[in-house]
């Protein structure tokens, strides 16, 4: 194992180029206000480039208005940098010479709900104006690929128009808010449902560049509609409340983001104890809903400064897990996620990009003084964080009761690709489901699906429908690839270094085969692939990772948690795609011989560290251990 610690360097590092300084002097205030201030001094220097674009596109709509107008088949640097707060990335093909512009256009759709009206739409979108896909993502919406830029205003506008929206989708603002995709008629599933999308309808960008831009000045005929369910929230009163203590911005235009929106993208999921099926941890904040005994909520525990991107041979970038923050009571919430959003607003690195992340300002201030911090914005003490159940992980897929009479399906999608390729026809059986039956979809935080309200007349019907548009049913779904998740990766992404998608068939396979001759065919093991370390697949919680580091080269993640409560660590700096059986047959055989009873594979290598692998794995003899 070549890497060395993170943790020196990274203080190091942050402590001079976080773009603030420290002061431990916690003022007292009056009784009215909170007594602990965590008082942090902004130096005065020149903000970036990047920044000065911000503020210069004046709320999102320069230069890209003009530039979405010419002949050119793409868009300049600085409108590809505004038009991903749009929902939107230029590509390229990156296996075809010369100049090949596209764009993938990403949807906005707070709790994973995808309408059927909604579905029908962009399935359509997809066929006339796309590459005849689509692509179901880990933050549950679904992504259309191959819009050429003369399509790209009637597909926006078609979607904004409907009901649906694609802002906010990407840039440096709050982005979907997830929730678990389980559609329990339950209390808590019910509000963790509701509150995520009070949370996004807050933290929704106000300019107005998106109805100039894409719908010519006027209104959307139809509003958002996870903004009309939660109208009783008053949420533009509540976004709007200014305290006085610095959290609303003198902008008229973006009260709470103000003209430079935030350092980086915010990541909010929410969702009941014991319920990790969203990788909460992951987030810029996690929230739990707490209800009592009688299914009333009293309020939310909550976590801050997940993330997963990191930079290969950046060592002051990294994973990080959330840390618990505290309790807040429900009718405090929205106050407490504006002052943690100010926090990072104000305070994070808006200089260096790769430390841009709340989960840096998180780390370098501690959990304790980041918790003042807030405070200090909120105007009260944060309480302690409540005791819960413990975590478990379920993807919700198969058929589930969901507890009001009627049924729901999970329908794994491997990776995410909802297409028709040969006997296989997901993407015909996807509609002709939403046609027939008119089912609302809700996408689930692993690129799958899931069907809601399924009247249990039609669930033989339903699986006969499948079954001839060769879907298998989940049970014949080897569960390395039920578990797995890879990112799209190349041809298309300008950040890949290798591939993820396209060969994570192969590599379950080599792992799979391995499992068989070592005799761990009923083994489960959660194993991510990315072609880049930004992390998009979130590989670093997987209990085996595979992040790509060059051409048909991979970095070794071991360590993370079954229940994804914890981050994985760097195992092996480099490991070609040819390499990965004998890479792994040592780790596995000394998992056989000194393993716990029922422990799981990720939690093994927790416990036995990086070290005593490689140790073990120098001296093993391929082919020597069989369980």
């Amino acid at each position: 194992m070549k890497f060395c610690s993170l943790a020196i360097a990274t203080v190091l590092f942050l402590s001079s180029a976080n773009g603030f300084t420290i002061n431990n002097d916690l003022r007292r205030h009056s009784a009215a206000k909170s007594s602990l201030n965590m008082v942090l001094e902004m130096p005065k220097k020149k903000i970036s480039k990047l920044e000065v674009l911000k503020v210069d596109s004046k709320h999102l709509i320069n230069p890209l208005k003009e530039e979405l107008t010419s002949d050119a088949i793409g868009i300049s640097k600085d409108g590809y940098q505004i038009l991903k707060y749009h929902g939107s990335y230029q590509q390229s093909h990156r296996e075809i010479r010369g100049k090949n512009f596209q764009f993938m256009l990403r949807l906005k759709q707070p709790a994973g709900e995808m309408p059927a009206d909604v579905y029908r739409l962009i399935d359509d979108l997809s066929r006339d104006h796309g590459q005849g896909d689509l692509r179901a993502t880990t933050r549950q919406c679904f992504q259309i690929h191959g819009i050429m830029k003369g399509d790209l205003k009637t597909v926006v506008s078609s979607i904004m128009n409907i009901g649906s929206s694609t802002v906010g989708a990407c840039g440096d603002v709050s982005r979907n808010v997830m929730t678990t995709p389980a559609p329990f008629d339950t209390p808590e599933y019910n509000y963790a449902r509701e509150y995520s999308k009070v949370f996004a309808h807050l933290f929704r960008p106000m300019t107005p560049a998106f109805s100039q831009i894409w719908l010519d000045g006027e209104k959307a005929a139809t509003v958002e509609s996870w903004g009309k369910e939660v109208e009783h929230h008053d949420i533009d009163k509540k976004m709007l409340y200014d305290s006085g203590r610095g959290i609303i911005l003198p902008d008229q235009t973006e009260p709470l983001y103000g003209d430079r929106y935030l350092p980086r993208k915010f990541k909010i999921g929410v969702t009941v104890p014991g319920d990790n099926s969203l990788d909460v941890y992951t987030n810029d904040i996690g929230v739990v809903v707490l209800t009592d005994d009688d299914g009333e909520l009293h309020g939310f525990n909550l976590m801050v400064g997940g993330g997963m991107g990191r930079t290969h041979n950046k060592e002051t970038t990294f994973a990080q897990a959330a840390e618990h923050l505290g309790y807040v009571a429900k009718e405090d919430i929205c106050e407490v996620l504006k002052a943690i959003l100010a926090s990072q607003r104000d305070h994070g690195n808006r200089d260096v990009r790769a430390n841009a992340r709340m989960k840096y300002l998180v780390y370098t201030l501690g959990i304790d003084n980041f918790k003042k911090l807030v405070e200090s914005y909120y105007g009260k003490e944060i309480a302690p964080w409540r005791t819960i159940i413990d975590w478990k992980y379920n993807d919700w897929m198969g058929w589930w009761d969901q507890g009001d009479g009627k049924l729901f399906y999970g329908l794994h999608i491997e990776n995410g690709r909802v297409k028709d390729e040969g006997d296989f026809r997901l993407k015909t059986a996807l509609r002709l489901l939403v046609d027939k039956y008119d089912l609302d979809m809700i996408m689930s935080p692993t690129q799958s699906v899931l069907f809601r309200d399924i009247n249990p007349k039609d669930k033989d019907d339903i699986d006969a429908i499948l079954l001839d548009h060769g879907i298998k049913p989940i049970e014949e779904i080897d569960p390395l690839n039920r578990l797995s998740m890879a990112c799209p990766a190349l041809p298309l992404c300008g950040l890949a270094l290798t591939e993820a998608e396209r060969t994570m068939p192969d590599y379950l396979g080599q792992v799979r085969n391995l499992l068989d001759k070592m005799n761990l065919n009923e083994e489960e093991i959660l194993i991510r692939i990315t072609g880049c370390p930004n992390g998009c697949a979130r590989p670093y919680m997987a209990e085996v990772a595979f992040v790509g580091d060059g051409p048909k080269s991979y970095q070794l993640w071991l360590g993370g948690s079954p229940i994804l409560t914890r981050t994985a660590y760097p195992y092996k700096a480099k490991m070609k795609n040819t390499e990965i059986e004998q890479t792994m047959e040592p780790i596995l055989g000394m998992f056989i011989e000194q393993r716990y009873d029922f422990e799981a594979f990720g939690d093994f290598c927790h416990r036995m560290g990086a070290e005593s692998i490689e140790k073990y794995s120098e001296s093993y003899v391929l082919g020597s251990v069989k369980a």
